[in-house]
């Protein structure tokens, strides 16, 4: 009997021993934003991989780019506009699977401040997220016709804090929104819908590929690191779908993850309820028209307020080869 649990102690130690580290490096905290990665790791998924997987949360003073090209990630989830970007300036980014099949941005206005169309954006104040999130915005008003300067019939742009107050306190006419987290911040303080006006980016003619997942181009070129991506994406695909599956069980995963402490079991269930329907109807796989349409809309806005790209990506800047093989393997 000793001698069979000294012998499965050693296997034990040696699957242990060969586990390959990954470190995924999130966009922002700990949310069901992110609930697919959290699933997979709590669930095994990863471990039936052989990973041993490091989800590093996010927050306003991380930037996941920085993060990659130090070397302090081996995968990353961050928007396209803001890996075009960092491609563009010399870190040479590449999605190799895309989570999110559509977007949750949108831009949420107070009818009590005369905004019900678009036309009434002028002269207006609207908050905007920076740090990459504002690539979107500007492409948008440029596609408008409207400056950003806030010069008359223009628009005054709000540096947004990640809240919804400069919307309750009416410092905005409108501001940036997720439909599965701050959308249903400004229900919950009270706002009835019909009080809002909210225009979807997407429905704008603006397409926004978000919480794609990113490595350095370099390290694809090692067949061993490649391999690995595929498990930990066939692996984070089967989270992902698992959450959409359970989307209760889920959010409480999150939560059990957070150390923080700071977010709540109803705020999560409201989010995975949400980031769901981000997710339904795809299987991971990056839709070369939606990258197509997010550059068009990106270089539709080249200028200096919004300097996402100059030009159309040159290289690899995305990739079906570990896809491919993780959803068909």
């Amino acid at each position: 009997m000793k001698k069979l649990l000294t012998a499965g102690l050693l296997a034990l130690m040696a699957g242990a021993a060969q586990a390959e580290d990954v470190t995924l490096q999130l966009k922002w905290v700990t949310q069901a934003q992110f609930a697919g990665y959290y699933v997979a790791k709590d669930k095994g998924f990863y471990e039936e991989e052989g990973l041993n997987v490091t989800i590093k949360p996010g927050g306003p003073d991380i930037a996941p780019e920085q993060v990659i090209a130090s070397g302090g990630a081996d995968v990353i989830t961050t928007w396209m506009p803001a890996a075009l970007a960092a491609r563009e300036r010399g870190v040479p980014l590449v999605n190799i699977a895309q989570p999110f099949k559509t977007g949750g941005l949108e831009l949420t206005c107070r009818k009590d401040m005369g905004v019900e169309k678009t036309d009434d954006f002028k002269d207006k104040t609207l908050g905007v997220w920076f740090y990459g999130n504002e690539y979107p915005f500007y492409a948008w008003m440029a596609k408008l016709g409207l400056a950003t300067d806030g010069s008359a019939g223009g628009v005054t742009v709000l540096k947004q804090a990640f809240n919804v107050d400069a919307l309750l306190q009416k410092q905005a006419a409108c501001i940036s929104v997720m439909t599965y987290n701050e959308y249903g911040q400004v229900l919950d303080a009270g706002i009835k819908p019909e009080e809002l006006t909210t225009f979807v980016y997407r429905e704008e003619g603006v397409v926004v590929l978000e919480d794609g997942l990113y490595v350095m181009e370099e390290k694809l070129k090692d067949p061993a690191f490649a391999e690995t991506m595929v498990k930990f994406v066939r692996a984070s695909m089967k989270g992902w779908k698992y959450a959409e599956a359970n989307p209760d069980e889920a959010a409480q995963i999150v939560i059990d993850n957070d150390e923080s402490g700071a977010q709540t079991l109803d705020h999560q269930k409201y989010m995975m309820s949400e980031v769901a329907k981000l997710t339904a109807g795809g299987n991971g796989a990056l839709d070369p028209a939606d990258f197509d349409a997010t550059v068009a809309s990106l270089l539709a806005a080249v200028s200096p307020e919004n300097p996402a790209i100059t030009k159309a990506p040159e290289g690899m800047a995305w990739t079906h080869d570990i896809s491919d093989k993780a959803l068909t393997e």
